[in-house]
């Protein structure tokens, strides 16, 4: 089994509960607020951890109590933090509004995410099979890694969506995005499935488009499409959906299961994670992952 690599951000979520959310210039009363760990890249190296992958990180992160709090979540986790990075800046942060029906809005103050480079004397391991990004962080710095992993699986989640700089594009092989994320790339609305053929035929990358509760589908450059549908789960908190798929991908990626094995429980890991609150609780470990389609 090949080793992830992990490229991203740390945040520290401040998570409030309302009945819904508030319309433009309105006030609002929060039914409770909870912090929680957070940032794309940190959420999706701890899913894939506990869908028992080989996981390094590299993130930056401040000198501060939210800093050494991330320290403490990656060691309790057994990840490789030896290449994360701390700066002056403040640790990154996230607001979230999470509504009764489980929806949620976020906003995310960058701090020390912005300032993500390639780590000094840095030397790519030659075991890494899957190299996982996300757009919190420095796309340069992201293609410069990338770069020196040619022999890995390139997984760009395009996550929040942004234009993908050239020489980023250049060293991807893969594009993730849920279907809104997709639109606004695609700038079109269309079915998934249509978004992740136009997708890659435009990228000539393969695409994966996830949709919520309708699965997620698998496009590549040559028109070939693979779907897999979720389990039925009670949805309590969407938050960690995405990433839960995202690290689940990445780990049984990384083991060389076939592509719609890979993609079924992937889509599972995500289901799971929409049955409780706050992104890193909700991350399903790999026997929770498996028990609904096994082995």
């Amino acid at each position: 089994m090949g080793g992830i690599l992990v490229i991203g951000s740390y945040n520290l979520d401040t998570v409030l509960r309302l009945e819904r959310f508030p319309a433009p210039g309105e006030t609002l009363t929060a039914l409770g607020i909870a912090a929680f760990h957070g940032g794309k890249g940190s959420n999706q190296a701890v899913a894939a951890a506990r869908a028992r992958g080989r996981v390094a990180l590299i993130a930056t992160i401040g000198d501060d109590a939210s800093g050494q709090a991330a320290h403490a979540l990656w060691a309790a986790e057994g990840i490789d933090a030896q290449a994360v990075q701390t700066t002056q800046a403040p640790t990154g942060a996230a607001t979230i509004l999470l509504d009764a029906a489980g929806e949620n809005q976020i906003i995310i103050i960058p701090g020390a995410n912005a300032e993500l480079a390639v780590p000094p004397g840095f030397t790519p391991p030659t075991d890494i099979a899957v190299a996982l990004a996300q757009l919190e962080t420095p796309q340069a710095a992201t293609a410069a890694l990338f770069r020196a992993l040619p022999q890995s699986r390139r997984i760009l989640n395009v996550a929040p969506a942004a234009p993908i700089m050239p020489e980023l594009l250049a060293v991807t092989d893969m594009l993730v995005l849920n279907e809104t994320e997709a639109a606004i790339l695609a700038q079109r609305e269309a079915e998934p499935a249509a978004l992740a053929l136009a997708l890659a035929a435009e990228t000539m990358r393969e695409v994966i488009v996830t949709a919520g509760a309708a699965g997620a589908f698998w496009a590549r450059p040559d028109g070939v499409v693979i779907d897999a549908t979720p389990p039925r789960v009670v949805v309590a908190d969407t938050t960690g959906a995405g990433d839960a798929f995202l690290g689940a991908f990445a780990a049984f990626s990384a083991e060389a299961y076939t592509p719609e094995k890979t993609l079924r429980l992937a889509v599972a890991a995500g289901a799971l994670a929409c049955t409780r609150h706050g992104a890193v609780p909700s991350l399903p470990y790999r026997a929770a992952i498996l028990a609904p389609g096994g082995e």
